[in-house]
């Protein structure tokens, strides 16, 4: 076990100090009272749990000789904690952290200071691929620009080659998110890749990637096998950031649609889905409530992984209305994930896998497989499309039309499809004869209701050929 000296100022590991078995165990025991009547699978950990961190943020400040420093802030307060030794940072990143608060002292460029809203460095934001090493540094400064940028770009990179991109982000609000909506480029291309499952993912400064590639990698796989997708299978992926599951999920499926608010993550996606030659997923920026109510196909498979606020109750409510065979909610906060599981009132829990994604803090990642649930509604029915041979069934009737005039009229009028079954149910509650009783499905179930508008469509019909 390692020791930290800044564990009780920081407040970032509660764990630090606690046997990593012990973590786990911790770890599935609250998962088990979030879903007490479910059994909870055991937490799949880290073979190594120290400095998996491949994505960090870190706040500037300065002491009172002028000295940068950077860091974490110190819990509840906005006071910066050096953490430039972190025990989960990835190790490259403690040492461009420390370099960069080096050169900045020796360049004299100021720290940001919230308060006055004065300064120019406010944070560093650096993701490292996996796969490659390579790294994206984004400086975020409060000012208009940065003093020096030339001479402090060539600088990072000659003391760390593995930077393959230096971005610039513009960010003077009074606000607690790190970056800005303004980019620009001082080195490289503006983005690295990383590869999961085979697959590679370009990762840009504003996009959204998981921190711990290794358990990312089996949360990914976890969710895969859950949803045991078939060839013939349509999958709707919700929230999905550059497209990680959606293109590894393409590769078994028919066809993926992935859904994100996040219009730079959208492009990425759409970039990933190219570099990897995959032509069976589409990707669309929509909020995730305004696109489930648009939403008139049911998938058969559906992914969740949303941000720690999870869904709202509305998009539950219209999610639970499809008739997705199953649902595959990934999250990085089980308590909103519980309550947004309460929701789905047609759904059931399979299955519960937790899998560490943050060594040594209280947070837990979750993957719950969720199946439809049977019932009346999902019965396969059998009726006859019966059409009479003569029309004697309309004898006595202000008008005549066969069933096939009915719906090849109202088709020709208002371009929709009606079975005779509909026509059969309109004409019960008009209280024509009819010959066959084509309201009671197999061992009597009762078989769907004719839709309101195409009820108002048979009626125009009825009228048309004088029947009403």
């Amino acid at each position: 076990m390692k020791y930290c000296p800044v564990y009780k100022k920081c407040g970032g590991c509660a764990y630090i100090n606690t046997e990593y078995a012990d973590q786990l165990k911790n770890k599935k025991e609250y998962i088990q009272s979030l879903f007490p009547k479910n059994n909870v699978e055991p937490v799949i950990g880290m073979k190594e749990p120290y400095h998996y961190r491949h994505k960090i943020y870190a706040t500037f400040s300065h002491n009172r000789d002028g000295v940068i420093k950077c860091g974490m802030y110190e819990e509840n307060t906005h006071k910066v904690i050096d953490t430039k030794m972190c025990l989960i940072q990835h190790v490259k990143a403690n040492d461009i952290l420390r370099d960069m608060c080096s050169l900045a002292t020796k360049m004299h460029i100021e720290s940001y200071n919230e308060d006055t809203s004065r300064g120019v460095l406010r944070h560093a934001y650096i993701r490292i691929s996996h796969a490659t090493n390579d790294v994206l540094l984004t400086i975020v400064i409060g000012s208009k620009s940065l003093p020096g940028s030339n001479a402090f770009v060539k600088e990072m990179v000659r003391m760390h080659p593995e930077i393959k991109s230096i971005v610039l982000n513009h960010n003077s609000d009074d606000t607690s998110m790190v970056l800005g909506k303004k980019n620009h480029v001082l080195y490289g291309k503006g983005f690295i890749e990383d590869e999961i499952m085979h697959t590679r993912f370009r990762i840009s400064a504003n996009t959204f990637y998981q921190v711990n590639p290794v358990q990312t990698e089996k949360i990914y796989s976890t969710a895969i096998q859950m949803a045991q997708l078939k060839s013939t299978d349509t999958v709707l992926d919700m929230c999905c950031g550059i497209g990680t599951i959606s293109l590894i999920a393409a590769k078994k499926a028919s066809f993926v649609l992935g859904v994100e608010i996040n219009e730079d993550s959208i492009r990425d996606a759409i970039g990933n889905a190219k570099r990897n030659g995959i032509k069976n997923a589409q990707f669309i920026a929509c909020d995730s409530e305004e696109f489930i109510e648009q939403l008139e196909d049911s998938p058969n498979v559906v992914f969740l992984d949303p941000t720690r606020n999870g869904f709202t109750e509305n998009f539950m409510k219209q999610l639970d209305h499809l008739k997705s065979d199953k649902i595959v909610y990934i999250s990085c906060n089980p308590s909103t994930q519980a309550r947004d599981i309460a929701f789905l009132k047609h759904y059931q829990i399979k299955k519960i896998v937790p899998v560490d994604n943050f060594p040594f803090t209280k947070h837990v990642e979750t993957v719950v497989l969720l199946g439809r649930k049977k019932s009346t509604e999902d019965m396969v029915y059998a009726y006859v499309d019966y059409e009479p041979e003569d029309d004697t069934y309309l004898q006595g009737m202000k008008g005549n039309a066969t069933y096939r005039e009915i719906k090849e009229w109202i088709k020709a009028e208002y371009g929709m499809s009606v079975s005779s079954l509909y026509v059969a149910q309109i004409k019960d509650k008009c209280g024509f004869e009819k010959r066959q009783n084509y309201n009671i499905g197999e061992n009597k179930a009762h078989v769907p209701n004719c839709p309101p508008e195409k009820e108002k469509a048979i009626l125009k019909a009825f009228k048309h050929f004088r029947m009403i």
